[in-house]
């Protein structure tokens, strides 16, 4: 059931849509649906623009869970993505940030 107010859907902007969905589906799994040459679905979705979501321009920071930090960081790495902010710990938990190949920033958190 849908609640009024929460966060249903995210998209981000890929310059290279086949390069955003053969990271994505390596790195973590995620599958795809095309919607034309301009949009892939994941459970959000990408669209064709030569931009990138990032903190330092003022974006939102689209943060994943990991049970296992360092594992899922290697895993990114050898698929590609770019490591912007090394591990650190905060209340709560540990996370890093990374670069995709479109250079949109995301962040892995875990509470372990």
């Amino acid at each position: 059931m849908m609640k009024s107010g929460k966060i249903n859907y995210i998209e981000l902007p890929a310059a290279d849509l086949e390069a955003v969905q053969t990271f994505y589906s390596n790195a973590l799994g995620w599958t795809f649906e095309d919607y034309g040459p301009d949009y892939a679905a994941f459970n959000g979705g990408f669209f064709k623009a030569d931009l990138s979501s990032s903190t330092a321009s003022g974006a939102a920071l689209v943060v994943l869970y990991a049970e296992d930090l360092e594992a899922l960081q290697d895993t990114q790495v050898k698929n590609g993505a770019k490591i912007c902010r090394e591990i650190f710990t905060f209340p709560g938990g540990r996370r890093f940030h990374f670069l995709d190949p479109n250079n949109n920033e995301l962040a892995v958190w875990s509470d372990k």
